[in-house]
């Protein structure tokens, strides 16, 4: 029987996997300047962490995990995002008195049973970045310039940076029962989802993708009419500093987070060439998280990225992010260049070039095929006649020109040819 890969999850094969690697590195770049360092976390939790940090009302929690018992009877989820492991880890290792905002990042897989289309997948990949500590908006900003910082890195243009606040805890709930009444007004020409949920989160109603639920939103009130005195003071300053950045953004009073522990800021960023799924990143501020997770009171803000999406946007320029081919490709003829052609191999490479070679030895002809095929910088033929004397000769192949040197002196001669244009 033959076994295919499951619906929903997706091989990164060797071909491709340079453009997954090229964006880490600009995170790699990127994030560290603004004192942001990375953290590896496991792929499961107990499954009491995802609901009481995302919420049990949300489409993750009570559609999406992929939820098991282990062998132990313990209920375990497979992480369908990263923020709350993030605190999981920062309670669990008392990590609270760094000498600033605590800044960290990560990269990896999240896990969600969801209907499989482009750009999202069961088992997708993230990149999230979380500043725990501080409840300052130049936090806020920061994080939201250093992501668009990092975007324009990556050669993106057409991205937009949408904004928003959610308020407190303390206006939220009026907002929330004026909300309520106002959707029941809607309930005939609500889709099914929102009927069933706008009781228990009716902020999810705002920003409903159903054409009809969108365009009872428009009409809905908004949340950013009904900040207490310091939300609104907050959101004033985050649009002052964005300002004040040079960075382009617009409010959207519909924007809402489809997580529970989020406060204040929310933003997501958007590109006009994915459809009507258009964002590629989303995050925001939340304030009370670390506290319900039993920590200390720990004001936060963070965003997460979703690779899919942002690989499949980037402009890559293959000539300069491509790994390079090899320096050296063997060409081995006859059972005493074995050993030799071993030694040499292990030689170059322990210098830092890249050494090719063809393991079955076939003809001078066939080896020559196979090191066209490796878009290799030179060539170096080991047979009866280099071996007796001593003297090897490099071809360019970009040139046809050919180099005869000494052993003891590969080195040197393909460190200096290298260096010249060809």
């Amino acid at each position: 029987m033959k076994i295919q890969s499951i619906r929903g999850v997706k091989d990164i094969l060797p071909d491709e996997i340079w453009k997954w690697q090229y964006i880490e590195s600009i995170a790699h770049k990127i994030f560290p300047r603004y004192g942001f360092k990375e953290i590896r976390l496991p792929v499961f939790e107990d499954t009491r962490l995802f609901c009481r940090s995302i919420g049990e009302t949300t489409d993750i929690v009570e559609k999406e995990m992929y939820t098991f018992a282990d062998r132990g009877g313990d209920s375990i989820t497979l992480r369908p995002e990263g923020t709350a492991g993030v605190v999981r880890a920062y309670v669990e290792h008392k990590m609270y008195n760094p000498p600033s905002v605590l800044k960290m990042f990560y990269m990896g897989p999240m896990f969600r049973y969801e209907r499989p289309q482009a750009g999202r997948l069961r088992q997708f990949n993230q990149i999230g970045v979380e500043a725990m500590g501080s409840p300052s908006p130049v936090v806020d900003v920061e994080v939201m310039t250093m992501l668009m910082e990092f975007f324009k890195e990556l050669g993106l243009t057409d991205i937009k940076l949408q904004i928003n606040s959610l308020g407190s805890k303390e206006c939220r709930p009026e907002y929330r029962e004026l909300l309520k009444t106002e959707i029941e007004k809607h309930l005939d020409h609500l889709c099914a989802n929102c009927k069933n949920r706008y009781q228990r989160n009716p902020l999810r109603v705002l920003d409903c993708k159903s054409e009809h639920c969108s365009e009872i939103a428009e009409g809905l009130p908004k949340l950013i009419d009904h900040l207490d005195p310091a939300s609104a003071e907050h959101f004033s300053e985050v649009r002052s500093l964005l300002d004040a950045a040079g960075s382009p953004y617009s409010v959207n009073p519909n924007l809402v987070r489809g997580l529970d522990y989020y406060n204040r800021t929310a933003f997501e960023v958007t590109s006009q060439n994915l459809g009507a799924q258009n964002a590629i990143c989303g995050g925001g501020r939340y304030d009370t998280l670390v506290e319900e997770l039993d920590g200390p009171s720990t004001p936060c803000f963070g965003f997460a990225l979703g690779l899919e999406r942002l690989v499949s946007l980037v402009p890559f320029d293959e000539k300069k992010i491509l790994p390079k081919n090899p320096d050296i490709f063997l060409v081995c003829l006859g059972d005493e260049a074995k050993p030799i052609g071993f030694q040499i191999a292990h030689e170059l490479r322990a210098k830092g070039f890249g050494v090719e070679r063809d393991y079955e030895m076939g003809s001078m002809k066939s080896q020559l095929r196979k090191a066209n095929k490796t878009q290799c910088r030179f060539t170096l033929i080991l047979g009866e006649n280099e071996i007796r004397s001593g003297k090897y000769v490099l071809k360019n192949m970009a040139t046809g020109e050919q180099t005869e040197c000494l052993a003891q002196e590969l080195a040197t001669e393909i460190a200096r040819l290298s260096a010249i244009p060809g």
